[in-house]
């Protein structure tokens, strides 16, 4: 009988190659997996990506978990200063290649430009980063300056904070397991608030759910 060999690998090397095109398996605590579906981030932002974050922006922004590069592509294409920030190399490749600024980091672990930013973005989910959400929100304010703004994909209403222990699969490889959360627009405003946050607006486009956040003075 034959033992399949399982190798751990890192979560950075299961996004790059995710973002390199190889299939890549997001395995959830309670057993199910479902694809980590890279290709509609690889796309150009579309009419909810607009709606949610880009219409509005016209300040110096950085955006947190910035795959390949979508958003931040599309704002310094209208020559807004921006900076795109993730763990993966290869995304920061792709970002760099539509022409924007990006920095492969982690920013839990150390922050990039400490009060320099006019507003933040977090979307696609990455307010889940770390699973815990108001530590990553300490980690954005501290990039904003006085009154800044950091813009928040949620859940529906109605999921409040459920955080769990996930691993990503190539092939054989596996990754440890990590946190991540989910949070819902009904609990964003006590996540902010313990964050040093204002909800400003929630915004609906899609079905897809955008929280506005403002700093609050020191």
């Amino acid at each position: 009988m034959t033992v399949e060999t399982v190798v751990v690998v890192s979560t950075t090397d299961a996004m790059d190659a995710a973002f390199a095109g190889i299939g890549c398996w997001l395995l959830q605590s309670d057993g199910r997996t479902k694809p980590l579906s890279v290709d509609r981030w690889q796309q150009p932002p579309d009419l909810h990506d607009h709606r949610l974050f880009l219409d509005d922006v016209h300040d110096e922004t950085v955006d947190v978990g910035c795959g390949p590069g979508r958003l931040v592509g599309a704002l310094s294409a209208r020559g807004i200063r921006s900076l795109g920030i993730d763990i993966s190399g290869e995304a920061v490749r792709q970002t760099r290649d539509r022409g924007a600024r990006a920095v492969q980091g982690d920013i839990i672990g150390g922050l990039h430009g400490v009060g320099q930013w006019d507003r933040a973005l977090l979307a696609d989910g990455n307010i889940g980063i770390g699973g815990d959400p108001v530590t990553l929100l300490h980690r954005v304010a501290d990039l904003l300056r006085p009154g800044g703004r950091v813009v928040v994909e949620v859940a529906r209403h109605g999921v409040g904070v459920v955080t769990e222990r996930l691993r990503l699969q190539v092939g054989r490889e596996l990754t440890p397991d990590f946190s991540w959360s989910v949070v819902g627009s009904d609990a964003i405003a006590g996540i902010g608030d313990a964050a040093g946050f204002e909800v400003e607006d929630v915004r609906e486009s899609g079905g897809r759910h955008a929280a506005v956040l403002v700093k609050r003075p020191a």
